[in-house]
C-alpha cells in the first residue's frame, strides 16, 4: 500500500526536520561558553542517555548487540561523531543562519550518494531538477558572502566546506542504517550510536579545550538540554523512517530542504546579530521552490499516493 502524501511519512519527516532546525540557535548560544567539541560532546552524551528508559524494556539480547556492533560503530562514527564534529567547527566560522541554508545542501549529497550505494534508489528528472535548484539556492548563499574581498569572507567560506563535508558523513550514516538497521530497534541504534559518538567527541575535546564550566549562564545549560532533546527525539523520528521498506534514502532526505528555512528565519528572529538580505532570501526561495517542485506530482494526485519518480 502506497503511502498517501499527508500520511505519518511526510508528517514525522517535517517534524523531525522542525526540531533540527532548531539547533542552530541553541548551538550558536552554547558556543558562547564552551568549545565546540566539549559543548557537542555532552549534548549526544546526555541525548544517548535519555533515550534509555524508552528502550531499556525491550532491549536486545547481548549476542544481538555484538553482532551489530560493527554498525553501531560506523553509524556512530559518520551520523555522530563525524557529522557533529564537522558541524560544530563550521559553525564556529560562520553565521548560524548560513549554516542552516549550507546544511540544506544534505539532500543533494544524500541523493548523489544514495545513487551509487542504494540499490533501487536512483537519480530521476523530477529528482535531479529538484535537488539542482536547491544547489543554485546554496551557491548564491555561498558567493553572497564574497569571500574574495576579505578574511572574513575567507573563513566562511572555508566553514561552509566544512559544512558540506559534515552533509556527506550523515548521508553515510543514513545510507548504513537504511541498509544494515533492520535487526536492531531504532530507538536503541540511535541511543547506541549517538552516546558513542558523543562520548568519542567528548574525548577528543579533553587536549584541545577547556571544560565546561559550571558557571555557565542559564542560557547555556537551556540551550544544552534542549539540543540533547531535539537528538534524541529528531533522530528517533529519522531512524525509524529509514527502516520503511517504502522509504528511499534520497527521497526522505529532500525533506532535509525545510530545514535551512526554517533555521534562517529561527536564527534571524532569535539572533540580535543576525538579519535577512536580499540574497539569503533568493537562495531561500530557491529551496522552497525545489520542494515544491519535488513533491507537486504526489500534492496534485493525492488517491495515487507518493509517485515513484522514476
Amino acid at each position: 500500500m502506497k503511502d498517501h502524501p499527508l500520511s505519518s511519512i511526510p508528517l514525522l519527516a517535517i517534524i523531525a526536520c522542525l526540531l533540527w532546525s532548531t539547533a542552530f540557535v541553541g548551538v550558536k548560544t552554547g558556543l558562547q561558553y564552551c568549545g565546540p567539541l566539549a559543548f557537542a560532546g555532552s549534548r549526544f552524551v546526555l541525548s544517548g542517555l535519555l533515550l534509555v528508559p524508552l528502550w531499556w524494556s525491550r532491549r536486545p539480547r547481548p549476542a544481538t548487540v555484538l553482532g551489530n556492533g560493527g554498525l553501531i560503530l560506523k553509524v556512530a562514527f559518520f551520523q555522530t561523531f563525524a557529522l557533529y564534529g564537522l558541524f560544530y567547527l563550521g559553525l564556529t566560522l560562520v553565521p548560524g543562519a548560513l549554516a542552516a541554508m549550507v546544511i540544506g545542501a544534505s539532500p543533494l549529497v544524500s541523493a548523489v550518494l544514495a545513487h551509487y550505494l542504494m540499490p533501487g534508489d536512483r537519480m530521476t528528472p523530477i529528482k535531479t531538477v529538484s535537488l539542482l535548484l536547491g544547489l543554485i539556492g546554496i551557491a548564491i548563499l555561498s558567493l553572497s558572502r564574497q569571500p574574495w574581498t576579505s578574511p572574513a569572507g575567507l573563513s566562511e567560506l572555508i566553514g561552509i566546506g566544512v559544512l558540506l563535508l559534515a552533509n556527506a558523513a550523515g548521508a553515510l550514516g543514513n545510507i548504513f542504517v537504511s541498509r544494515h538497521g533492520s535487526a536492531l530497534e531504532p530507538v536503541f541504534l540511535n541511543s547506541a550510536q549517538i552516546f558513542i559518538g558523543g562520548l568519542g567527541l567528548w574525548l577528543l575535546s579533553i587536549p584541545f579545550e577547556e571544560p565546561i564550566s559550571l558557571t555557565n549562564p542559564p542560557s547555556f545549560w537551556a540551550a544544552l538540554i534542549w539540543l540533547s532533546f531535539l537528538s534524541a527525539s529528531a533522530f528517533s523520528i529519522w531512524f525509524k523512517l529509514l527502516r520503511k521498506p517504502s522509504v528511499k534514502v534520497s527521497e526522505l532526505n529532500l525533506w532535509k530542504f525545510l530545514i535551512p528555512v526554517c533555521g534562517a528565519i529561527l536564527s534571524w528572529i532569535l539572533l540580535p546579530e543576525e538579519y535577512p538580505t536580499v540574497w539569503s532570501l533568493g537562495g531561500m526561495g530557491c529551496i522552497s521552490i525545489a520542494i515544491i517542485i519535488y513533491n507537486l506530482p504526489a500534492l496534485l494526485n493525492p488517491a495515487a499516493g507518493l509517485p515513484d519518480r522514476r
